[in-house]
């Protein structure tokens, strides 16, 4: 009766810096990609380098979306 959207994470093609691993947590959450990235940078100097190990092991293990969307501004 129902449709389930089923939400997915992958790294971002539009919101990319390096991998797109924050901009794939931020379409992901829909949040702006920079609150992201501040929020990471704050967990890797304060977490003794654990936020720099989750990215690269995120950066491995999440695909990339294979859906290409055009940024609109």
């Amino acid at each position: 009766m129902f449709m389930v959207i089923q939400k997915r994470l992958y790294r971002s093609n539009n919101e990319k810096m390096i991998s797109g691993v924050c901009g794939g947590v931020a379409e992901y959450f829909d949040v702006d990609p920079t609150i992201v990235r501040v929020l990471w940078v704050f967990l890797t100097l304060t977490g003794l380098g654990f936020g720099l190990i989750l990215y690269i092991i995120m950066a491995f293990m999440v695909p990339e979306n294979p859906i290409i969307k055009t940024k609109t501004k």
